[in-house]
């Protein structure tokens, strides 16, 4: 079995110091965060930005700051920069990382329904246009796939050639308004994909070990972070990435599965 990719996000756009102190805002705390989870043993780096009071922002030149001082820190390190942004963000807004040409970055495939009156758009005109501006910018997607019905349109735009094989995807599960975080529902996802792809699985709250184990075991790789689960134990609020990261590093020990390297993170998913 291939060596296991473990992916940090590390703030997200949505949980605050209020949720947990160690959710990182300023340019200092966010390579403080990736170091931390680095230095357990991610070889990639899911990124969003903040402003130094904490609203979440897309800016082009807040993405440069935060992806200077960690590579500063963790010189090899895969940055991801999130295209997702936060609900009501212009497509524009949302593109601004991409032109900073980094080696990945996210494509969400759907439009999802969040709750009340959060729907976080992507239509299949927009999701063409992020996947023509990354293949424009030497960027490889990450699928974001919320639902089943994201993997089909991933299918249908590869096939159009607007995503490049060998694709690999991530399933964000237990969100609200997409997919449930149960282990049916994982199989039923990874059953549904095309062959030769790979994937990644960040599941929300207290799905995030569960599935953890179940992609180990099945071969795929995993996602933890600040950005999907501030706990480290039911009532136990882990007191950095890191330590998220190291959970996984535990499971995966026990598991058999050795971890990947940022370099051998790249070989794996078509990088170099």
């Amino acid at each position: 079995m291939e060596k296991l990719i473990i992916t940090a996000a590390i703030c997200g756009a949505e949980v605050t110091k209020e949720h947990n102190e160690a959710v990182p805002y300023t340019v200092k705390e966010i390579a403080d965060e990736a170091h931390s989870a680095y230095s357990a043993g991610a070889s990639v780096i899911h990124l969003h930005v903040r402003e130094d009071d904490g609203t979440p922002t897309q800016r082009k030149e807040r993405y440069s700051e935060c992806i200077k001082a960690i590579k500063e820190r963790c010189p090899d390190v895969i940055v991801q920069p999130s295209t997702g942004g936060s609900v009501g963000m212009s497509s524009n807004e949302r593109l601004e990382p991409v032109y900073l040409k980094p080696e990945m970055a996210t494509l969400d495939c759907g439009t999802l329904n969040f709750g009340g009156d959060e729907i976080f758009l992507n239509t299949e005109n927009m999701i063409k246009e992020f996947a023509t501006k990354m293949l424009e910018n030497n960027v490889k997607p990450e699928v974001e796939v919320f639902d089943k019905s994201m993997i089909d349109a991933a299918i249908r735009l590869t096939k159009k050639g607007f995503i490049k094989e060998p694709v690999h995807f991530s399933f964000v599960m237990g969100v609200n308004g997409g997919i449930s975080g149960e282990l049916r529902d994982f199989v039923f996802l990874k059953d549904s994909l095309p062959k030769n792809s790979t994937y990644s699985v960040a599941g929300i709250g207290k799905f995030e070990f569960t599935l953890a184990a179940a992609s180990i075991i099945s071969g795929g790789h995993v996602r933890v972070g600040f950005e999907d689960n501030i706990y480290l134990s039911k009532g136990v609020l882990a007191k950095s990435n890191g330590e998220l990261v190291q959970k996984v590093v535990r499971l995966a020990n026990e598991l058999g599965r050795e971890i990947a390297t940022p370099d051998e993170a790249r070989k794996i998913l078509g990088l170099k």
